[in-house]
């Protein structure tokens, strides 16, 4: 029944400009005809719970079923989600503010959430940290985040700006390591560290690009997975328009096999940060690298599967389903 509903559900709020954009798209790329491509679309949705996003963003065109039935599609997804994330817990990711005050510890930097009376402790924030970070409480994908400078001359103006645009998560600036800086320097180069049931089981590595101070997908950043077992990143990266990079497009510094510094602190990291929330099972920690170790920069109750099996990001065309199943058998033995 969960299958059906959320097919109906995805059926009725699809975009069909999308959809058939997305056919001759695919058709202008492969040449493969597009009455095929339309039923195959439609095929792949029912059998494998793939939107056409999904059908477009992992070329499923160029999968037999085998291949098929270990993509990990926004169904699958929404299967883990709720299957493994209770619903009373999902606000303490969702909002930055609640995230903050339950995972202080693991921040390593100092934040504060505005409200109107707190312009003098802004002053001394301010004062404190030359730079800051200010975030809405509940967008995601980088959404509203900005570095600023707030001079003596305009606190109150910058304070009442931020309190109307509800932009109340202000955070000292996260400082990362020399190895992951020197990717690309105006941005922090997050680690995506993605646990099921306490455990890492998928990793990557987002950098941003074209000096923005986000590293998201969504924002021209680049992405390449890790390797969970080695910290070694032993794909190349790719953007969201599916160029191949082997060395950043900006500083020329390269990523493929990048070994990640002090790995395994992170994942251990990580898996303690999951003892805070048990009951949220299935969450992609992002996380910054600095000189002393990690630091949480967020955690997100809802993985965005873009990131994952990408096609320059599989072997043999295999996804990470059987990750994922694999995970979910241990988990059931109870451990």
């Amino acid at each position: 029944m969960g299958k059906v509903s959320y097919l109906y559900k995805r059926i009725k709020n699809m975009s069909y400009k999308g959809f058939f954009d997305t056919i001759n798209l695919i058709h202008n790329k492969t040449h493969k005809n597009r009455f095929i491509l339309f039923f195959d679309i439609i095929y792949c949705g029912f059998k494998y719970q793939a939107g056409y996003s999904d059908y477009k963003l992992y070329e499923m065109y160029n999968l037999n079923s085998k291949e098929r039935k270990t993509v990990v599609t926004r169904g699958y997804n929404n299967d883990i989600i709720k299957k493994y994330n209770n619903p009373e817990y999902i606000k303490y990711f969702a909002s930055k503010s609640l995230f903050n005050q339950k995972f202080t510890k693991f921040l390593k930097r100092d934040y504060l959430i505005l409200d109107k009376t707190k312009l003098e402790e802004f002053k001394a924030f301010c004062i404190l940290h030359k730079e800051i970070i200010v975030k809405p409480d509940n967008l995601s994908c980088g959404k509203g985040v900005e570095k600023i400078k707030v001079n003596k001359n305009n606190y109150a103006k910058v304070f009442n700006e931020l309190l109307s645009s509800k932009r109340i998560v202000v955070e000292e600036v996260a400082t990362q390591c020399q190895e992951i800086s020197k990717l690309h320097p105006t941005s922090i180069n997050t680690l995506r560290v993605v646990t099921l049931g306490g455990k890492v089981i998928v990793a990557f590595i987002r950098i941003g690009n074209n000096h923005n101070v986000v590293d998201n997908f969504n924002h021209d950043g680049v992405v390449a997975p890790i390797n969970v077992e080695t910290g070694i990143v032993d794909y190349p990266a790719i953007d969201k328009k599916g160029n191949v990079f082997e060395k950043h497009p900006l500083t020329n510094e390269s990523i493929l096999w990048l070994q990640i510094p002090k790995w395994h602190k992170v994942k251990s990291f990580v898996e303690k940060a999951c003892e805070v929330i048990p009951e949220v099972g299935y969450v992609a920690w992002d996380v910054c690298l600095s000189e002393d170790g990690p630091m949480l920069i967020e955690g997100n109750e809802y993985p965005g599967h873009d990131l994952y099996q990408l096609p320059p990001h599989r072997s043999n065309g295999i996804g990470l389903v059987p990750i994922f199943e694999k995970r979910i058998h241990e988990m059931e033995e109870g451990k």
